[in-house]
């Protein structure tokens, strides 16, 4: 069996957060630009998904994994994210909540 070594420089977080029904629209588009930006301009984020609740389409959660320190910085410094949390944070039914992870096993 492969298995996939985590290396300790590794950033790995989850953002979980709920907005209100009626922007709905508003928040999935801007999460889609978003996700595109990161997509295409970070490659030190090695990891980014977002999840929508399946019983509660208004609660999401991110889960993203950066290669180190600086691959976060530049992520957390960037105009993108910047759009990003000005458009959701307004929306949301209350703070954004963050939460940093270490890697303790997997199945990749």
């Amino acid at each position: 069996m492969a298995s996939r070594k985590i290396k300790s420089s590794e950033i790995r977080q989850l953002t979980r957060y709920q907005v209100h029904p009626e922007s709905l629209e508003i928040c999935l588009a801007a999460i889609n630009e978003f996700v595109a930006y990161v997509r295409a301009n970070e490659a030190g984020t090695l990891r980014y998904e977002v999840w929508q609740e399946r019983n509660d389409s208004t609660r999401f959660v991110h889960v993203f994994v950066f290669r180190d320190a600086e691959a976060d910085r530049i992520h957390s410094e960037s105009a993108a994210v910047k759009k990003l949390s000005s458009i959701l944070y307004p929306q949301c039914l209350a703070p954004v909540e963050f939460i940093d992870y270490q890697h303790v096993v997997s199945k990749i």
